[in-house]
């Protein structure tokens, strides 16, 4: 069983950090050494500290030591994109998979970086790759629901976000973007109820507080749109930048438009 520490990054898609049990993607007489031990975790704690920079100079020595892990090299990639350092990232996710064509981490990364550079069908076929090595996995559904989101095969991105928060019922992402596809979709009232629910499970999800607070000016609830939006101010200020929730978070067109025009009160 290996050990991974997700993180998200663009868009609402998942990079996979792989640690852990990795020994079998070393060779068989390899093991790491406790100096090696030392970087993953500095490079480990550098990444959640969003030290991005300094984590990828410590990836590159473990790199240095053993160049035929793919892991390692996935993960150097992943401190890369989280740079929007998009093509270096994704060369750095080519040679993963090159060591190791049936690490599904490695094209799981580098879908989430195609997905930065609006390379959609690029990002599908990897996730699809991923679904070939592991046909459960809800994190590559949610994906390829945002790359097709992106495609704006709005239908299709939903029954992916359904699927993968049906894999993992705690998937709150998954099932905040299935949500905001049902209002792009005209399903409104079960839109609603659906982020509702998330609301009331999770308090402090700052999305879908934001898009509650667009839905229900949206649809003339002026008053409870305008209550909500108060704890979502004090969780997340970047949805009070339009450009960033339509160009990097990427709701979907009608729920920008309900937000947009919360936010200039039309």
């Amino acid at each position: 069983m290996r050990w991974f520490h997700r993180i998200i990054v663009l868009f609402f898609s998942i990079l996979i950090f792989t640690w852990g049990n990795i020994t079998p993607l070393l060779a068989e007489n390899q093991s790491l050494s406790s100096d090696v031990d030392t970087l993953l975790e500095q490079a480990f704690t550098a990444t959640q500290k969003g030290q991005f920079s300094q984590a990828e100079i410590y990836w590159t020595e473990i790199i240095d030591q053993y160049p035929e892990n793919p892991a390692m090299w996935s993960n150097r990639g992943n401190v890369r994109v989280s740079q929007n350092q998009l093509n270096q990232g994704i060369s750095d996710y080519n040679q993963s998979i090159e060591l190791s064509p049936d690490f599904p981490d490695s094209y799981l990364n580098r879908g989430v970086a195609y997905e930065g550079l609006g390379e959609w069908e690029k990002a599908i076929a990897d996730y699809n790759k991923v679904l070939e090595i592991n046909p459960n996995d809800p994190v590559a559904y949610n994906n390829r629901g945002n790359a097709k989101a992106g495609l704006g095969k709005w239908s299709a991105a939903l029954l992916d976000y359904q699927t993968a928060s049906d894999l993992d019922k705690n998937y709150s992402f998954a099932r905040g973007n299935y949500a905001l596809t049902l209002y792009q979709l005209g399903e409104t009232e079960t839109a609603l109820k659906t982020i509702k629910n998330l609301v009331r499970k999770y308090p402090n999800f700052a999305d879908m507080r934001a898009a509650l607070t667009a839905c229900l000016w949206d649809i003339g609830k002026l008053g409870e749109a305008e209550s909500n939006w108060v704890a979502v101010v004090g969780l997340d200020a970047r949805y009070k930048n339009i450009n960033w929730v339509k160009n990097v978070r990427r709701w979907p067109p009608k729920v920008v438009t309900a937000l947009n025009n919360f936010l200039t009160l039309k």
